[in-house]
């Protein structure tokens, strides 16, 4: 059985994220579960690769912040072929 250790929720748009630390008998993860209109999908890190998401998450907001605004685009462009 599992036990939670830790647990924070975020609404990001119309995306809501958990962020659950639990821990079993083969050890600690933590479970990132995204829930879009009662659709649901998660996954699950083992706590020893922690560390490692965390230095790619930094690096992702540090190019995010480095690429400037989003820029716009025409309504009907994710459409085009």
């Amino acid at each position: 059985m599992d036990r939670e250790l830790f647990r924070e929720q975020v609404r990001v748009e119309r995306k809501n994220f958990s962020f659950e630390l639990r821990e079993n008998e083969r050890g600690r993860f933590l479970r990132v579960t995204e829930d879009v209109g009662g659709w649901r999908d998660t996954i699950i890190i083992p706590a020893s690769g922690l560390h490692s998401i965390r230095a790619i998450l930094d690096h992702v907001i540090t190019a995010s912040e480095k690429a400037g605004p989003l820029s716009p685009s025409p309504p009907d462009a994710a459409y085009a072929s």
